[in-house]
Formats: structure tokens, sequence, C-alpha cells
């Protein structure tokens, strides 16, 4: 699969929007203002990446890491916002960003929240290594009523173990 991230430009923000507002993916998340997203794009801590996938790279999304520069190692999957769903994108791009937070960024954790309703994304983070690590139980305003957000790591060494496993054609 043709998937590469390159870093948003504020140019890029109504496209962010526009995919965050989407009624496919608005059950999931919690939108940002564009403030919000302007400022991951210009703080250091950050990274806001676009998604471009396919032979021409079209933008197909957009994903955000944050902790970046956090002294415990500790990088947060913060969002991770596509348009295609159900060809592989999301794994490509899970395992795309565990290779930079490992490998580029340092870290020893990677680490996310995902909504408890979300068990499409559960069941890929599983796959991909992530374990649970605890529920804030209805955490978060969904319609009119409360959802729990599930907390999910994958550590250094566990990421290294999988990806030896893959390079023998284990899993």
């Amino acid at each position: 699969m043709n998937l590469r991230l390159r870093p948003t430009m504020l140019s890029d923000l109504d496209f962010v929007i526009s995919v965050e507002q989407d009624a496919a993916n608005l059950p999931f998340i919690t939108p940002w203002e564009r403030t919000q997203h302007e400022g991951a794009v210009r703080f250091p801590d950050f990274r806001h990446f676009i998604v471009e996938a396919g032979p021409a790279y079209e933008r197909a999304g957009f994903v955000i890491l944050q902790g970046c520069r956090n002294p415990h190692r500790s990088v947060e999957l913060k969002r991770i916002v596509l348009q295609t769903k159900g060809q592989g994108l999301g794994r490509a791009c899970v395992r795309l960003l565990a290779q930079m937070a490992f490998r580029d960024l340092g870290a020893h954790r990677f680490w996310l929240d995902v909504k408890s309703k979300n068990e499409r994304a559960q069941a890929l983070y599983r796959s991909e290594g992530f374990v649970e690590e605890g529920r804030l139980r209805e955490s978060v305003r969904s319609g009119d009523g409360y959802d729990s957000l599930i907390v999910m790591s994958l550590l250094e060494h566990e990421h290294a173990a999988l990806v030896r496993s893959r390079e023998q054609g284990v899993a």
C-alpha cells in the first residue's frame, strides 16, 4: 500500500476539520477547534501529519502524536482520523506511527485512549499488540449520554518482539 505521512500545513486545516466533522467519524472522536489544530501544528511536543495514500498519494486523513518531547518517553497517539475505512489504511498508519514513536522519537511507551463504543478500533489496536491498561468510566460526553475511554499501550520491547515475529513470518 502506498502510504506516507507529511507534516500538516496550516493550509491543510480545512481538510482536517472536514474529515473530523464527517458523520462516519464524529461518533468516535471528540473534534477539536481549529485553534487546537493550529497549536498542534506549531507546538514542538506534537506531530500533526496528513495521511497520504494510494497511487497518487491523495489526502486520506490525518494523525496527531503528542508527548514527542515527553521526558518519560511516553508518546500518545492523540488522534487518527481516516476517510477510507476497511482497506487496511488504519493498520498501516498504526504500524508506521509505532515505528516513528519507537525508532524516531525514542519512546519507551506508545499509548492511546479509544472510546468504548469504537470496537473496530479496539480490535485493530489489540491485533497490533496494544494492551488495555484501564478504563476512564463515562469520561466523555457522547450525544445525550457519556462514553468511557479505554487506555491502551504498547511498550518498546513488545513492539520490537512484534516486528521480529513479522519479519520471521510468524505474525
